[in-house]
């Protein structure tokens, strides 16, 4: 379940089907027997400033300048018509679910730093921390927001081998370093987890990746109402995904929690938000 401090409220459109250390699965669900496009849609645009934004943008925002922030902030996830592909929606999805489920607190907005909207921004698709007692965990997210789940295991897997290597990390490091804001309370602890001189032994031992991944569901598809059958059915279905993931040649050196979300068909739920941002950038 999601956490007593629920950012987006996000318990209220997903339903978790599956809780486990380093697996999660959830359904969307239904209304009126439809797959709930409408409720998944809002959720993630009432995502949009907090994902866009750093925390001193976010501070700052008043009844005067809110509405220019937001049409700055949907310009930010891209303009271009050329969208069918684009995976910055996927972006949101796992900020939300690891504010809501995992008490996570952004480290940086990877879309602030776009050199221009239609940019694709290399590197993990999320950074956060997680503080655990006085320590804290470093939250490096991987996303495949795509229609196939076949698909989006074979593409992840080898992202996930790179992005755990040495020098890969330490370029990342310098990136995420140079873009934290002084001002963040949490500032100079990031740094020094993840200086040049700490082991990264030490930073393997605080790091967690969480992989999203979407598919287009047979299961989601073959029923209008939320029952038991259906239940079990993707709850079956969630497990068989889950296990061929795991059986892959995933990195051993890190903790990897994967994250499953289906969708009724992928393609609608793109043009919904598509229209939607749309709407934003002309506020």
């Amino acid at each position: 379940m999601a956490t007593e401090t629920s950012i987006f409220k996000s318990e209220l459109i997903f339903e978790q089907f599956v809780e486990k250390t380093y697996f999660r699965g959830f359904s969307v669900g239904y209304e009126f027997e439809e797959f709930r496009y409408e409720a998944l849609v809002e959720l993630i645009f009432s995502a949009v400033l907090d994902f866009s934004l750093p925390e001193s943008e976010k501070k700052s925002i008043t009844p005067v300048n809110a509405q220019r922030k937001m049409r700055n902030a949907a310009k930010a996830v891209y303009t271009s018509d050329k969208y069918s592909k684009r995976g910055e929606f996927g972006e949101i999805l796992l900020h939300i679910i690891m504010r809501d489920y995992y008490n996570s607190i952004p480290a940086i907005s990877k879309m602030y730093y776009k050199d221009g909207s239609n940019e694709t921004v290399k590197g993990f698709d999320a950074v956060h921390i997680v503080p655990v007692e006085q320590e804290l965990e470093l939250w490096l997210g991987e996303v495949k927001f795509y229609n196939n789940m076949s698909n989006a295991i074979r593409d992840v897997i080898p992202e996930l081998v790179v992005h755990t290597e040495k020098k890969y990390l330490r370029n990342e490091f310098l990136f995420i370093s140079n873009k934290i804001d002084p001002l963040w309370e949490y500032a100079d602890k990031v740094k020094n987890l993840i200086d040049e001189r700490t082991s990264l032994d030490k930073i393997f031992q605080r790091i967690r990746i969480p992989v999203l991944l979407t598919y287009d569901s047979e299961v989601v598809k073959s029923f209008k109402v939320m029952c038991n059958d259906y239940k079990n059915a993707l709850i079956n279905e969630l497990n068989k995904h889950h296990e061929t993931f795991r059986k892959k040649d995933i990195p051993k050196n890190v903790d990897i929690v994967l994250i499953l979300l289906p969708f009724e068909h992928k393609k609608v739920l793109v043009e919904k938000l598509h229209q939607k941002l749309k709407v934003w950038q002309q506020l």
